[in-house]
């Protein structure tokens, strides 16, 4: 055992919002300014009431999504996952499963970003929603190359490299990301995005030139800026 080794990855699993997730497959390990969001996200969702489908893109080990589906039995009728990576997507259905979670209530898709996403996909043969999705998660890799010297180890030496980094400023994904994601919103729906904290002016810009017209911008509980909602 390496001591820089990240504890989770030892144990091979981790709490994430009620849920046991998985790490056989080594994804990057779910961080608490990701469960901190999502909770807050996951309590808008059952105040609001009302049914909804969502699309976890950048999927990773699937924690965004399962939590999700866990923590809104009633409302989320299903997720869609969205996973570059073939182990991941394995990952993804391990976590799936380990929280049992009803096949019929997700899918699963092999897709650099939106490539192979079109609109809401049907779930199941006799499951079929509209054209897009109420609600868009997305964690995209995007640590700074030229900030790596300020990440940790263990992170350096054990997790993948390819879920941690956006290219020299980090918004290689966001970039990506934001031209397109509003393209499979419903109306009335909303895009939960998390980035580093410096990126917050730069993403600020990239909002307005796509045309996105209503967002808001958030502190985690670090008081560090985190994630924006854009409706």
């Amino acid at each position: 055992m390496n001591q820089f080794e990240p504890l989770d990855y030892i144990r091979g699993f981790c709490e994430f919002l009620g849920c046991k997730i998985d790490l056989s497959q080594k994804p990057m390990i779910p961080r608490p300014e990701t469960e901190f969001w999502l909770k807050k996200a996951i309590k808008s969702i059952n105040q609001a009431g009302r049914k909804i489908v969502c699309l976890d893109v950048f999927a990773g080990s699937g924690c965004i999504g399962i939590a999700v589906l866990k923590n809104c039995p009633e409302l989320c009728r299903g997720a869609v996952f969205g996973e570059i990576d073939k182990n991941f997507i394995k990952q993804i259905k391990i976590n799936l499963d380990l929280n049992k979670i009803n096949p019929k209530r997700y899918r699963i898709i092999h897709s650099d970003i939106f490539k192979n996403i079109k609109g809401r996909l049907a779930l199941h043969q006799n499951l079929r929603f509209g054209a897009g999705y109420d609600y868009i998660f997305a964690n995209p890799p995007y640590v700074a190359e030229k900030r790596k010297h300020l990440v940790q180890k263990s992170v350096l030496d054990f997790e993948p490299h390819r879920a941690l980094f956006g290219g020299k400023d980090g918004m290689i994904f966001i970039n990506k990301f934001l031209k397109d994601a509003k393209k499979y919103l419903n109306k009335n729906g909303k895009i939960y995005l998390e980035f580093d904290s410096f990126q917050k002016k730069i993403i600020e810009k990239l909002l307005k030139q796509f045309g996105y017209k209503k967002f808001k911008f958030y502190k985690d509980q670090f008081k560090k800026w985190r994630w924006v909602i854009i409706c």
